[in-house]
C-alpha cells in the first residue's frame, strides 16, 4: 500500500514538474515575442527531425518538428543562445522557412525521442519494406498453411525480437498465403493479429493463441506510422498512410489505416497486390451467357455501365478489366479514383483530392475539357457528379462508375435518390452489374457428393426456372454429382486446410432495354423494375452462385453464406 502511495506521490510530482516548465516556456515566449509550443501534444515527424542532426539539436537546445513543403517549424528553448542564429541561417540556405517557437526542455526531450527512428537517408525507412525474392520463397515454402503461420509467429521471442524481423515474417506470410488484409486488434491485457484470407478473417496471433504483447505492440505500432509517413505521437486521432512492399522488381502497396479504441491503436493494412488486377473479363467468373451480353455492352462507343455492390465485393477489379478490354492506342481513357488502388500503363489515372477541391465532381469537370473516350468514375456518390456521369455518356462517352446498392435494379432508384432526371437515366444507362465474392473449392482436396433423389428434384425445379437462353448457352444439366468441402478437416498445403483457395464473382446483369426504359421513364417502383428484369431473363447473383456449384467451383454453404437463404 505504501509502495503505491509513493508511486502515485512520484507521478504527482513529475506532472506538477512538467506544468511549471510549460508556464515558464510560455512565460519565456512572450517575453521573446514568440509563439509558444507544447511539444507533447504536438505531431513529430520524422522527415522534419532529421533536418537537424541530433547532436546538434541537444547541444543548441532545439528540433525541428513539423515539415510541410518547405515551411519548417522550429522548436527552440532559447532563441538568443550561442549557434541557434547560424542553425537557423542553415536551413535557410537549403530552402526552408523556418517558424520559430519556444518550447520546454520536457518538450524538447520528448521531440528528441523520436531520432531513434531516424536512421538513414530520406525514404531508406519511410514508405518501403524490402522483402528479397529469395527470403520470399522460403517463406512460402515455410507457410503453407495458416497453422505453420501460427506456429512461426508464436516462436517469436518478443522480449528480444527486432520489430523488424517480427513484421517481415507477417508481411511475408500474409504475402504466401494471399491474405487481403492484416488486422492488429488491441484487447484488454493483449493484442490479436488477424489476416484475412478470401474475404474470411482467421486469427494468427492471440485468442487461444500466444498474444502479441502490448509493450511490443507499441512498438510494431511505431514502426508501422513511420513506414506509411503518420505522425508517431498521435493515437487518440484516425490517421491513414500507404507505403510499399519492394518484392525484387514488384512492388505490394500497402494501404494503412489507424484509429483510437478503447484500448489502443487498432491498425487495418490493406495489402494491393498487382496480380489482382492481371484478370482479364474472361478470368472474372462470367458465364458464357453473361460474357457475351457484357462483351457486347463493351463495344459501344458511349453510353454507362455501373457495377454496383459493398466494399470488398471486387467492384475495382471488375472495372479495371473493362478499361483492359477497351483499351487501345485509339482510346483516350481517363480515371478519377479515390484512391488509385492499382496503376495501371497507358491510362491517364487521376486521385481525389478533397484539401485541394478534388473531388468526384470537379475533378470530372476538367476530365470532360480533355477529350476523353472513356471514363472511369470510382463512386457516384453525390448529386452533381451523377447529373455529370449521365451528361457524359449522352455526349458520346463511354462511362464506367459504382454504386453502393443491393441488387442491379436498386440502381435506378438510386440513381434517381441523386436527382438524376429519370428520363436521362433510360437514355444513359447501358447495363448494371451487381456483384458479390465467393470462395472456390480448393482443387486438390474437394470431395465428390452424390445427389439424392430428392436434391436431384430440386435442381430439376431450378434448372426449369432459368431462361432458356441460360440453359443453352451454358450448356446447364441436372448433376448427378456435386463438389464440397472435405466432411473432415485436411493439412491440404494448397488450402491451408480451409477447403477453398481463391474467390470468384457471382455476377446478375441487368440490361436497359426498351421496356425498361419504359418502365423507367415512368418513374415505377423498383419492384416493378425487378420484375421487369427477370422477364427479360435476368439471372440473380444467388442463382449464378449456384450455377458454379453445379460447375465445381464453389459449395452451395459458400453461395448461401454471400447470397443469403436459398430455397429452391
Amino acid at each position: 500500500m505504501l509502495q503505491n502511495n509513493s508511486t502515485a506521490l512520484q507521478e504527482k510530482l513529475i506532472r506538477f514538474n512538467q506544468r511549471a516548465e510549460e508556464r515558464d516556456a510560455e512565460r519565456r515566449a512572450a517575453k521573446q515575442r514568440r509563439p509558444y509550443l507544447n511539444i507533447v501534444t504536438t505531431p513529430v515527424e520524422i522527415e522534419a527531425l532529421r533536418l537537424v542532426p541530433e547532436e546538434r539539436a541537444k547541444e543548441l537546445k532545439l528540433a525541428a518538428v513539423n515539415l510541410v513543403n518547405k515551411d519548417l517549424i522550429v522548436a527552440v528553448f532559447d532563441l538568443g543562445a550561442a549557434g541557434v542564429a547560424e542553425e537557423l541561417a542553415r536551413l535557410e540556405k537549403l530552402g526552408y522557412k523556418p517558424d520559430i517557437f519556444v518550447t520546454s526542455i520536457a518538450g524538447l526531450r520528448h521531440a528528441w525521442s523520436y531520432y531513434k527512428y531516424v536512421t538513414g537517408a530520406a525514404g531508406e525507412i519511410i514508405g518501403r519494406v524490402e522483402l528479397n525474392v529469395e527470403k520470399l520463397q522460403t517463406l512460402k515454402k515455410e507457410m503453407t498453411t495458416m497453422g505453420k503461420l501460427k506456429g512461426r509467429l508464436e516462436e517469436f521471442n518478443f522480449n528480444k525480437v527486432p520489430v523488424t524481423e517480427f513484421l517481415e515474417a507477417v508481411f511475408g506470410g500474409a504475402l504466401a498465403l494471399g491474405a487481403s488484409d492484416i488486422h492488429f486488434e488491441p484487447a484488454k491485457t493483449r493484442v490479436e493479429v488477424r489476416m484475412r484470407l478470401d474475404g474470411v478473417l482467421h486469427q494468427v496471433l492471440g485468442g487461444e493463441s500466444k498474444p502479441l504483447p502490448k509493450d511490443f505492440y507499441r512498438q510494431v505500432a511505431s514502426r508501422i506510422k513511420l513506414l506509411a509517413g503518420l505522425k508517431l505521437n498521435i493515437t487518440d486521432e484516425t490517421q491513414d498512410g500507404r507505403f510499399t512492399i519492394a518484392i525484387g522488381q514488384d512492388n505490394v502497396e500497402v494501404r494503412v489505416a489507424m484509429a483510437p479504441a478503447e484500448y489502443g491503436e487498432v491498425i487495418v493494412m490493406r495489402l494491393l497486390d498487382p496480380e489482382t488486377i492481371s484478370l482479364n473479363v474472361t478470368q472474372l467468373g462470367f458465364r458464357l451467357s453473361d460474357q457475351k451480353t457484357m462483351e457486347a455492352e463493351l463495344k459501344k462507343p458511349n453510353g454507362m455501365m455501373l457495377v454496383t455492390g459493398p466494399t470488398g465485393s471486387g467492384k475495382t477489379t471488375t472495372l479495371y478489366a473493362f478499361l483492359k478490354k477497351v483499351a487501345t492506342a485509339e482510346v483516350k481513357i481517363i480515371t478519377i479514383e479515390d484512391p488509385v488502388e492499382y496503376h495501371l500503363e497507358g491510362i491517364e489515372q487521376t486521385q481525389v483530392d478533397a484539401e485541394a477541391g478534388y473531388t468526384f465532381a470537379s475533378g470530372l469537370k476538367s476530365i470532360m475539357r480533355q477529350d476523353p473516350d472513356v471514363i472511369l468514375v470510382g463512386e457516384i456518390r453525390d448529386q452533381e457528379t451523377a447529373g455529370i456521369a449521365v451528361n457524359a455518356s449522352l455526349t458520346g462517352h463511354l462511362v464506367f462508375s459504382t454504386l453502393h446498392t443491393n441488387d442491379a435494379a436498386g440502381a435506378i432508384p438510386r440513381l434517381v435518390d441523386l436527382k438524376a432526371e429519370a428520363s436521362l437515366i433510360s437514355a444513359a444507362l447501358d447495363l448494371v452489374i451487381a456483384q458479390r465474392l465467393v470462395r472456390k473449392l480448393c482443387e486438390k482436396c474437394r470431395e465428390k457428393q452424390t445427389v439424392t433423389p430428392s436434391l436431384k428434384e430440386r435442381w430439376e425445379r431450378f434448372i426449369e426456372k432459368l431462361p432458356e437462353r441460360v440453359r443453352k448457352e451454358d450448356g446447364v444439366k441436372v448433376p448427378s454429382v456435386i463438389y464440397e468441402t472435405p466432411r473432415q478437416r485436411k493439412e491440404c498445403e494448397r488450402c491451408g486446410g480451409t477447403g477453398y483457395k481463391g474467390r470468384v464473382g457471382v455476377f446478375e446483369l441487368f440490361r436497359i432495354t426498351d421496356e425498361v426504359e419504359r418502365i423507367i421513364a415512368e418513374k415505377h417502383a423498383v419492384l416493378d423494375i425487378r420484375e421487369m428484369a427477370r422477364k427479360q431473363g435476368m439471372v440473380t447473383m444467388q442463382e449464378d452462385g449456384m450455377l458454379k456449384v453445379l460447375a465445381g467451383v464453389t459449395s452451395l454453404e459458400e453461395v448461401e453464406r454471400v447470397t443469403g437463404e436459398i430455397e429452391f
